[in-house]
């Protein structure tokens, strides 16, 4: 079972990461990469974590017994299960696409082209925070040139 979710969350954000970087960026391109993208990996994401914390999921889905998220070894009890681990990984999923869709608006916001646009989208589908750290950092001149403010 695990590894089917598994497989449907991959296919869900692999679909919005191709829209964000090589599909015009339409207003329903974007809704449906924010709905039917993140939105359906936060609902796996909340439906797999409630079942899992309280125990509700059927008998073989994984155990959580002892898991918390205030120390490692809870943490480490969590992810011992397949559905732990299918459900953390979902948790990137969403978070690195919800980033990728407001790095690619707040970059078509500031006149960024699309060619400057994917390496960094790619990079934070790759590795999230580094992705959003570089827009960060890119992004700052422009940023402070549209509102009015010195560099």
């Amino acid at each position: 079972m695990w590894q089917s979710v598994f497989g449907l969350t991959n296919l869900i954000a692999l679909g919005g990461w191709i829209i964000l970087v090589l599909l015009p960026r339409k207003p329903l391109l974007l809704t449906v990469v924010l709905y039917l993208g993140v939105g359906l990996l936060c609902l796996v994401y909340a439906i797999g974590l409630i079942g899992l914390l309280s125990g509700a999921l059927p008998p073989g889905a994984g155990d959580a017994s002892g898991g918390n998220f205030s120390t490692i070894e809870g943490i480490r009890a969590i992810f011992a299960s397949d559905a732990g681990v299918v459900i953390g990984w979902t948790h990137y999923l969403a978070f690195d696409l919800f980033t990728g869709l407001w790095i690619a608006r707040d970059a078509d916001a500031k006149d960024f082209s699309r060619w400057a646009q994917a390496p960094i989208l790619l990079m934070t589908f790759m590795a999230g925070p580094l992705g959003l750290f570089v827009w960060l950092v890119v992004r700052e001149k422009k940023a402070r040139q549209m509102h009015g403010r010195p560099e």
